[in-house]
């Protein structure tokens, strides 16, 4: 049973919106068109959005090409899908109709949100963020790191924090964590400051090579040991694109929940059933 909703899932990923907007966009006069497919049309544009949605390089021969097949397979699979009348099926429906007001929701916040996007941050905004934070730009530095990834109870990090400071390396730390049953990942990364998690920079910022830090995680810890950090500043300057496009993106999502709790302090919410709430 589970298979069977969860081909149904792919399914509906593969055609439901995309379906809707490739009509649309292959229908418009004077479309450019990729491809045809048993006689349906795909746009350009639908190659276009598929690239964008699975990370293809803008303008790369290579990632057009692979959007363009990806497009091709979800075509046949939508005109196989309608073929057995899978639209009708009572789940799929439920699942289009999720996927149609999660579709509607995001649209309406990302318009809401545009409009204190498109007002741009001021120079002092810029400066006032580049100050604050040294270790992405002014005292940047890029690292290689050993990393182990532990799986763990919140209980078991004091253990692991002291345990990491009497260790030498993480292979002495790695056996420990065995003999303990923990799981475990093991591997090696070199990231500048700005691809690694903002809270750990102080820390990774004053340690020396060879030294063990140990940070808690959603799952369990991160444990990482310095291999070596090497200074690579931005200037003002250089920082000020990276940082307008942060705080645009920081705007966006306050603006979106200010606009959430707006909407909740206007309506009338009941809860039914199990959800009931006692007053």
């Amino acid at each position: 049973m589970k298979r069977l909703l969860l081909n149904r899932a792919l399914l509906l990923a593969l055609f439901m919106v995309p379906a809707g907007c490739q009509r649309a966009a292959a229908d418009r006069p004077g479309a450019q068109l990729a491809a045809k497919v048993n006689g349906t049309e795909i746009s350009v544009y639908q190659v276009r959005t598929a690239g964008s949605a699975v990370g293809a390089t803008a303008g790369s021969p290579s990632g057009v090409a692979q959007a363009l097949e990806k497009v091709i397979d979800r075509e046949l699979l939508v005109q196989k899908a309608l073929a057995a009348k899978l639209e009708r099926d009572p789940q799929v429906q439920q699942s289009i109709e999720n996927a149609r007001r999660q579709v509607l929701a995001q649209a309406y916040l990302e318009r809401a949100a545009a409009v204190s996007a498109a007002a741009g941050s001021t120079r002092d905004e810029v400066r006032a963020f580049y100050a604050e934070n040294p270790a992405l730009f002014a005292e940047r530095r890029i690292y290689r790191l050993r990393e182990l990834m532990v799986s763990a109870p919140a209980e078991m990090i004091d253990v692991l924090r002291a345990e990491a400071g009497k260790a030498r390396d993480l292979d002495e730390l790695g056996i420990w964590l065995r003999n303990r049953g923990a799981t475990y990942s093991a591997d090696s990364v070199t990231q500048p400051a700005e691809q690694l998690p903002l809270s750990f920079l102080p820390r990774l910022a004053s340690m020396k090579p060879g030294e063990i830090a140990v940070f808690a995680t959603p799952l369990g810890a991160s444990v990482i040991q310095l291999a070596q950090a090497e200074d690579a500043p931005l200037s003002e300057s250089q920082a000020a694109p990276l940082i307008e496009q942060f705080l645009a993106g920081r705007r966006r999502l306050e603006t979106a929940a200010a606009e959430v709790k707006r909407l909740r302090e206007v309506a009338t919410i009941e809860y039914l059933g199990e959800f009931k709430r006692g007053n």
